[in-house]
């Protein structure tokens, strides 16, 4: 390939960078804290991921039930929760492989983005102990008060939304598909259409159904984690 496209190095980031799901682990750390009722958040969250797994979620739907305990905690309260869950919750879960990984593009001299279906709230301080500036997130409305109303801005970084993001990302950058090398790193066939765009599709970790599609294109296959976890 030409040496002077720009070179990408995206990543998905639950069970991609991490070997655990975010959005999730949140979810379970608010219920600790007292902030959500065990039994009627636990039951909706199935709920949920039933219908991810099945492919029918409604991501507003989800990121209004996500957000809502943070949105009535305010933002005072929920900037010093989070402080907690990146101590006890995500810090032990930062690998060094996956940080050797990413810094491994970084000193490459390549522009690592990570693109999440997760809430911008959750993923920014994770993507900043990754060392990374730039974050693709599901980005969350603001009212008048500049706080968090549970509704989604623009397009959810979800399944194809994810390439309409990358696309408006690379827009913004005066960059179209044609100007960049990029590799995409991913655990998920949510993420076949951005896996499907890159140069080298990456399946990280994946999924069976990932998996067996990887196999089956020649894709690499990355498992980065050790399988105990």
């Amino acid at each position: 390939m030409s040496s002077d496209k720009v070179k990408l190095a995206l990543f998905d980031l639950d069970h991609t960078l991490l070997p655990i799901d975010s959005d999730y682990s949140w979810g379970v750390f608010t219920t600790d804290i007292g902030w959500t009722d065990p039994h009627a958040f636990r039951q909706r969250n199935d709920e949920f991921f039933a219908h991810y797994q099945a492919g029918t979620l409604d991501i507003h739907d989800y990121v209004r039930f996500a957000t809502e305990a943070v949105r009535l905690q305010g933002a005072q309260k929920a900037a010093e929760a989070h402080a907690r869950f990146m101590r006890e919750v995500v810090g032990p879960q930062l690998r060094p492989e996956a940080q050797a990984l990413v810094r491994q593009h970084q000193q490459a001299g390549d522009q690592v983005v990570i693109v999440t279906a997760t809430n911008e709230f959750v993923t920014r301080p994770i993507a900043q102990a990754f060392g990374v500036d730039e974050l693709i997130a599901v980005e969350l409305e603001r009212g008048p008060d500049g706080w968090i109303t549970g509704e989604i801005r623009g397009t959810p970084s979800f399944k194809d939304g994810k390439v309409t993001r990358v696309a408006e990302w690379l827009s913004a950058r005066r960059l179209d598909w044609q100007d960049v090398e990029m590799s995409f790193y991913s655990d998920s066939m949510n993420d076949l259409p951005l896996l499907e765009k890159a140069q080298r599709p990456v399946a990280t970790n994946p999924d069976p159904r990932l998996r067996a599609l990887a196999q089956q294109r020649g894709w690499h296959i990355l498992d980065l984690f050790p399988s105990h976890s």
